[in-house]
């Protein structure tokens, strides 16, 4: 099994996306002489096999579907979860406030289900690492399994404990925490992390922000940002283009800052307005 985003045609392995009307879709791994079952037909693996990516297929109803190779959203979306995941509207802001990009290596605590997991896989590319730390061995289980079935564990290594502990490794590029008291650990954080690293977090509630902020400063954190972000669709229409009626607004909190070497004199409270451009 492969989320395999090179290839022009579709390979047995592959994870596959079918897409019909009204954007019901499936996520699929295509095997040889399997039967996928839609709510408007069946559709043989086979006959999916070696066509190009984008072809319109049908079921046995007749009933149209394109196949596609999924994106990140997508398989995001429908990751097996046990918890809460990310959006991607968050996510793709983390990514870039946090300058993760290919051969990184990346600290993270709270795996869950490992959607998070697979974007800092996707992003740091091949020839980068992800560390991430899980209390719970059944939400460890669960991750593993997602992320091998996306064929990224290779740049992945999974830690069974608390970081109260302290992370195992040292010098990190960034360090992200999912977790519901990222106050708690803000010393681990500072020893992982290689100066001028990035930390981020999300978090649900004003109070636990507060407490985050005064835990930050305390721990010679600079550069701090604490902001939201709210996503609105619009109907693709050209005749009558209007929002939709349903927006993601309020997911979570995002907190980010820098670890400095920083003097006395440093004004790590002076507040910075950010100017629209």
């Amino acid at each position: 099994m492969a989320w395999n985003l090179k290839g022009t045609h579709a390979q047995a392995g592959d994870i596959a996306q079918l897409v019909g009307q009204r954007h019901k879709n499936f996520l699929f791994t295509l095997t040889p002489d399997a039967v996928l079952h839609t709510h408007q037909g069946m559709v043989q693996h086979n006959d999916l096999i070696g066509l190009s990516w984008g072809s319109q297929v049908f079921t046995h109803t007749g009933s149209p579907f394109v196949l596609l190779q999924p994106g990140l959203a997508d398989i995001l979306r429908e990751t097996k979860r046990r918890t809460q995941i990310l959006y991607p509207k968050d996510i793709g802001f983390i990514l870039v406030m946090m300058n993760i990009g290919p051969g990184q290596h990346i600290l993270e605590a709270g795996t869950g289900s490992g959607a998070f997991t697979a974007a800092l896989a996707y992003a740091v590319g091949t020839q980068g690492h992800i560390s991430t730390y899980e209390v719970r061995p059944e939400f460890q289980k669960l991750a593993i399994t997602n992320l091998q079935r996306l064929g990224l564990t290779d740049r992945i290594t999974f830690h069974l404990g608390d970081i109260a502990d302290g992370f195992h490794e040292t010098d990190a590029d960034a360090v992200f925490l999912d977790l519901p008291n990222p106050y708690d650990y803000m010393v681990q954080v500072r020893n992982a992390l290689k100066p001028g690293g990035f930390f981020g977090t999300i978090l649900p509630t004003t109070n636990q922000v507060s407490l985050l902020l005064d835990a930050l400063r305390k721990n010679q954190f600079a550069f701090i940002e604490v902001c939201e972000t709210f996503l609105r669709y619009y109907r693709p229409d050209a005749t009558k283009l209007r929002p939709t009626d349903r927006m993601v607004a309020h997911t979570g909190f995002l907190i980010f800052a820098r670890k400095i070497q920083t003097a006395e004199t440093f004004p790590l409270e002076e507040e910075v307005e950010i100017e629209p451009e």
